[in-house]
C-alpha cells in the first residue's frame, strides 16, 4: 500500500468545492413510499458549500474509521488494519489471517473505546481452516506507537451467523452514549432468522464492551437465552449503522431494502422492525424477498421507519450525526452514505410529534455521484465528518467539513 500524503495548500485550494446549494434528492429516494405512522420528507432547504479533502488513498474497500491514540484506525475488507497519521498511511501488524473476505463480509466495522485507551473493537468474518465460521466481534489493544494491535477478547461477541457468499453479513460497532456497545447486523440472508430472537443476525445489539455480556438493563435480560439477552431490536434485513443524535441520545439505524425500502429507524428497546421473509413460517426454507420491509400486516406493532427510500433502493451504508456550530444549518443532521446511487445524504430528523421522522432529505452537489460509492460515515474527534469510498479502484478516506 503506498503512502498518501495530506494535501498541500495549494491542492486542498483546488479540492474545494464551491457548490453553493444541495440539490435536493430525486424524487424517489427523498420522499419514498409512506408507511403509516411515517409521511414523505420534503426537499431540505439550500445549504452553503463544503470543504473536501483526500487524507487518505490507494486504500481497498475501506469500511470504517475510527481514532485510537489519536491517529486515525480504517479497516479494509480484505483484511487490512492500517492507521492514518501525518499525512501518512501505514499498515498495523495484527493477526488477521483468520478474516474470511468474501462478497459483502470480510474485516468490516471498527469503534475505538472512548476511554482514550487504544483498545477498539471490529466486526469481522471468521473463518477455521479455510472454512466460514462465524461473524464475530473481537477486542484489541493498540501498542504507543500505533504500529502493532494484539487481540485482548477474541470473540468478544461471537456466533453471529455467516453465509459463505458473505451476504447480508452487517455489521458496524458503535459505543452510546450509554457506554454500552451497539452492534448492528444482518440476517446473512436465512428466511427465519431476523424474527428468531435466538439467533444474533438481522439485529441491533446491546453490549458490555467489557464482558462481550449483555449490557444492564436489555428488553431481554431474563431471557433464558443467552443470544437474546444482547437484542436490542429485532427484525431487520441488514443493519449497517448505528449512530445516536447528539443532544437526545436517540439511536437512529440504517437499513438495506431488498428491491424496495432501504430503511432508516428510530432505535426503540425490544421492538419488532417487522422483516420477515419466511413469512411467519410459511417458506422457513426460502428467502421471500417480495416480502414489506416493515411488514405491519403481519406484525402490527413493529416499529413503521423513519424514512423509507421507496422504489427502487439507492443502498444507504455508513451514518453519522454532524454536530456544532462549525456546521451551520447542517447541525444535528444525519449524514448517510450511498452505495448504488453514489451519493451523502443529509437527513434532517424532526422534533416534538415528528421527533421520531426524517422530515427532510437534500444531496451536497459535492456529493453528487462525484466521489462514486460511499460505505462509512463517521463523525471525527475534530468534528470533521470522514468518509469511506467503495469503489474497489484507488479507494480513499475523505474530510469533510463547512467550506
Amino acid at each position: 500500500m503506498r503512502a498518501a500524503p495530506l494535501l498541500t495548500t495549494m491542492a486542498l485550494a483546488a479540492a474545494v468545492l464551491t457548490a453553493c446549494s444541495s440539490a435536493p434528492v430525486s424524487p424517489s429516494a427523498s420522499t419514498g413510499t409512506s408507511v403509516p405512522g411515517t409521511s414523505s420528507p420534503t426537499a431540505a432547504p439550500a445549504t452553503g458549500p463544503l470543504r473536501v479533502e483526500r487524507v487518505a488513498e490507494g486504500l481497498d474497500h475501506p469500511w470504517d474509521v475510527a481514532w485510537a491514540r489519536d491517529r486515525m484506525l480504517v479497516t479494509q475488507r480484505d483484511g487490512t488494519l492500517s492507521t492514518v497519521a501525518d499525512g501518512q498511511v501505514r499498515p498495523v501488524t495484527a493477526d488477521l489471517g483468520d478474516v474470511y473476505a468474501r462478497g459483502e463480509g470480510g474485516l468490516m466495522g471498527i469503534a475505538a473505546f472512548p476511554d482514550g485507551s487504544g483498545r477498539f473493537v471490529t466486526c469481522q468474518t471468521h473463518a477455521e481452516g479455510g472454512r466460514p465460521v462465524d461473524i464475530r466481534v473481537v477486542s484489541w489493544q493498540l501498542s504507543a506507537d500505533g504500529a502493532s494491535a494484539t487481540r485482548t477478547k477474541d470473540p468478544l461477541v461471537g456466533g453471529l451467523p455467516i453465509n459463505p457468499s458473505g451476504r447480508h453479513s452487517g455489521c458496524r460497532p458503535t459505543f452510546g452514549p450509554d457506554g454500552a456497545l451497539w452492534i448492528g447486523t444482518g440476517d446473512t440472508a436465512r428466511a427465519t432468522i431476523p424474527q428468531d430472537r435466538t439467533a444474533l443476525g438481522g439485529k441491533v445489539l446491546r453490549v458490555d464492551p467489557e464482558t462481550g455480556g449483555p449490557a444492564p438493563g436489555n428488553p431481554f435480560a431474563s431471557s433464558g437465552s443467552a443470544a437474546e439477552r444482547l437484542i436490542s431490536g429485532y427484525g431487520h434485513r441488514n443493519v449497517q449503522a448505528v449512530a445516536f443524535q447528539p443532544g437526545t441520545g436517540t439511536g437512529w439505524t440504517v437499513e438495506h431494502g431488498s428491491d424496495v425500502d432501504d430503511e432508516v429507524n428510530v432505535v426503540i428497546p425490544g421492538r419488532n422492525y417487522g422483516w420477515d421473509p419466511a413469512r411467519g413460517g410459511e417458506t422457513p426454507g426460502g428467502y421471500d424477498e417480495s416480502v414489506p420491509m416493515t411488514d405491519l400486516d403481519r406484525y402490527p406493532d413493529a416499529v413503521p421507519a423513519a424514512w423509507s427510500s421507496g422504489d427502487p433502493t439507492i443502498a444507504p451504508s455508513g451514518g453519522d450525526f454532524v454536530s456544532g456550530p462549525a456546521w451551520g444549518d447542517l447541525d444535528g443532521v444525519f449524514a448517510v452514505g450511498v452505495q448504488k446511487d453514489e451519493k451523502l445524504l443529509f437527513m434532517r430528523p424532526g422534533t416534538g410529534p415528528d421527533a421520531q421522522r426524517i422530515v427532510s432529505v437534500s444531496t451536497p452537489r459535492e456529493f453528487d455521484g462525484e466521489f462514486g460509492r460511499i460505505r462509512g460515515v463517521r463523525s471525527g474527534p475534530d468534528g470533521a465528518l470522514y468518509l469511506t469510498t467503495d469503489n474497489g479502484n484507488d479507494d480513499v478516506v475523505l474530510r469533510v467539513t463547512r467550506g
